[in-house]
């Protein structure tokens, strides 16, 4: 009796008991980390990418001031040179926009193995990328063409 007491206390020292939730919550971990670090990098790119197409559009309108001060002084109102400044920066933004949805459509088939019950090709995650670029190339637009239409005609000439 003591030698069978003995090899039971042996086994369940070798045997650890967990619930269903716990076992299940330890091989979910890896994916769960996993997805917050592609949830982060994700995060990053999206905002890298809207700092570079703040810093193109900020720059494009800056090098029209001397531009933008010919037209104030010929009577343009502001208003309108903001929209003019909108509009010739829609079409780089479009092909923008355009060009990178493609080039995430492609990626997306080379990593479908790495996405578990992902669709690749989710229109909600294309089209809110898209529209968090646009609104962020429209704000890199009119910001620096409103500060533009503020300066003076005189001054604004007078730079070049």
């Amino acid at each position: 009796m003591l030698k069978s007491l003995r090899r039971v206390r042996y086994w369940l020292r070798l045997i650890a008991v967990t619930s269903v939730a716990e076992n299940l919550d330890k091989r979910l971990s890896e994916g769960r980390v996993g997805a917050w670090v592609a949830g982060v990098l994700g995060l990053l790119s999206v905002a890298l990418a809207g700092l570079g197409v703040f810093s193109v559009f900020a720059y494009t309108v800056e090098q029209r001031t001397s531009e933008i001060g010919i037209r104030l002084a010929l009577g343009a109102r502001p208003a309108q040179v903001v929209r003019t400044i909108l509009t010739s920066n829609g079409a780089p933004l479009l092909g923008g926009l355009s060009v990178g949805i493609a080039a995430a459509a492609a990626a997306a088939r080379l990593i479908r193995s790495f996405l578990h019950g992902l669709s690749p090709f989710d229109p909600i995650a294309y089209a809110g990328v898209a529209a968090v670029l646009a609104a962020i190339a429209i704000a890199a637009t009119i910001l620096p063409a409103r500060r533009a239409t503020r300066i003076d005609p005189i001054e604004a000439l007078r730079c070049e």
